[in-house]
């Protein structure tokens, strides 16, 4: 079986966000080399490259609409060499996959699902095959948003055979991870199948992300856990707080189905010097607040997301890259379980998670406007009526535990002989707790 199937959640760096289409190899390399100097030694070990990679004349906002993208005998992309220099002469990613793996990280790269429209266009053969591009393309079922690619068409064997063929092709080079696109909504099963079976059959062990989301329904979950490594739940994610806190409710009802059968994802991290040359927006520092970015990316740890940073990490500042280096935040992603919410009410949210002890943490979300000051029963968070020390997990200071005193905690729903903790939550903030 060479799906690779991983025992925590991956983690890594994606250049949509800073790059949209137009991400160069200087680039990638640069964030790669910060990546294995800074981030690798708290666990981030995957580099991937987004969108479009083998479009010659890629833009800003968006897709070329006539993309001329470049491809081999067969059919299958191959990088643009203008772009990805040491991709020349038929070296494809293999020379960047050797650059990184001598790092000690792993190469990623995005696809489309289905077939490129040159492809056809050209009528080229598929590889191992009789048949042409032509034949085994569904121009009934196309890509909403990208331009670029036709459907298959799986009652046609050269369909499979056409995959297997991207599988080879991305075995030889060294690719260690695959992010699917335009797989998920509508959900495409007979290509989720094909693709995962074309991993099977090749000797590497590669990891399959499928995207994008939106809003995806768990009844998929038996099918995704077997042909996939991650699975997005969600639409993209931007440097919004609703984008945040749309994202509580939907990863309420995965978190519980989050193990190493499998992953739901909640998208990448849009942080630090984003839009560069991006889909959206101009240069930037993301717009989040500080208490915003610790607020995602403990709720993205608590739910056990994959963690797919998206700033440029060179010029991305050191306070935002202290966040990806907490080590005992990301222990919560790496080591617990019955990751769950335990309270939603109006603005305030409580989620909890066990570790493989007596160990217990305890997140608690402010998605208001305004501060607030709330007093929580410690047995309520599940530490119990007199806890051990209780640490604040982003600070590794210490938290005050009283016992109950005030009658206005008692009016809150505090029990008599109870501890209780009480929290300052800024706007859109949080507090992470362990027990």
């Amino acid at each position: 079986m060479t799906l690779r199937k991983t025992a925590t959640p991956p983690m890594g760096w994606n250049s949509w966000d800073c790059y949209g289409t137009t991400v160069t190899e200087d680039e990638v390399l640069a964030n790669a080399r910060f990546m294995a100097e800074h981030l690798l030694p708290h666990g981030w070990d995957t580099v991937v490259i987004d969108a479009d990679w083998a479009d010659p004349t890629p833009r800003t906002h968006g897709y070329t609409d006539d993309a001329q993208l470049a491809l081999d005998e067969y059919g299958r992309l191959i990088p643009d060499a203008v772009r990805f220099p040491s991709s020349a002469d038929g070296a494809g990613f293999a020379p960047l996959a050797a650059a990184l793996h001598e790092m000690g990280l792993k190469l990623g790269i995005h696809i489309m699902r289905g077939i490129p429209k040159r492809a056809v266009e050209l009528d080229l053969p598929v590889l191992g095959t009789g048949a042409t591009a032509s034949e085994i393309a569904d121009m009934t079922n196309l890509c909403e948003w990208n331009p670029h690619y036709a459907g298959l068409d799986h009652a046609h064997p050269g369909a499979d055979a056409y995959y297997r063929s991207l599988i080879a092709l991305y075995d030889a080079w060294g690719i260690d991870f695959i992010k699917a696109d335009d797989l998920l909504w509508p959900y495409q099963a007979a290509d989720i199948e094909s693709l995962s079976a074309a991993i099977e059959a090749s000797p590497r062990e590669i990891s399959l992300s499928l995207s994008p989301g939106r809003d995806l329904s768990a009844a998929h979950l038996d099918h995704l856990r077997e042909h996939a490594t991650m699975w997005r739940v969600c639409d993209d994610v931007w440097d919004r707080w609703v984008d945040v806190e749309d994202n509580f409710a939907r990863l309420a009802r995965w978190a519980p189905s989050a193990s190493a059968a499998g992953w739901p994802d909640a998208d990448m991290l849009p942080l630090g010097r984003i839009g560069l040359r991006a889909e959206r927006g101009e240069p930037r520092d993301d717009l989040l607040t500080p208490h915003e970015r610790r607020s995602m990316v403990t709720l993205w740890v608590m739910a056990r997301s994959p963690l797919m940073v998206g700033g440029d990490l060179p010029t991305t500042d050191a306070a935002t890259v202290a966040l990806l280096q907490n080590d005992a935040v990301l222990e919560v992603l790496r080591s617990s379980s019955g990751n769950r919410e335990l309270l939603r009410e109006r603005d305030l949210v409580v989620w909890a998670a066990d570790g493989a002890g007596a160990e217990r943490w305890v997140a608690v979300f402010n998605l208001s406007d305004e501060a607030r000051t709330e007093p929580f029963d410690t047995r309520v968070l599940g530490f119990g009526a007199a806890p051990a020390p209780v640490v604040d997990v982003w600070s590794g200071a210490s938290v005050a535990v009283e016992p109950i005193s005030v009658q206005s905690d008692a009016a809150r729903g505090v029990a008599p002989g109870s501890s209780v903790v009480r929290l300052e939550l800024p706007p859109h903030g949080c507090a992470l707790l362990r027990a």
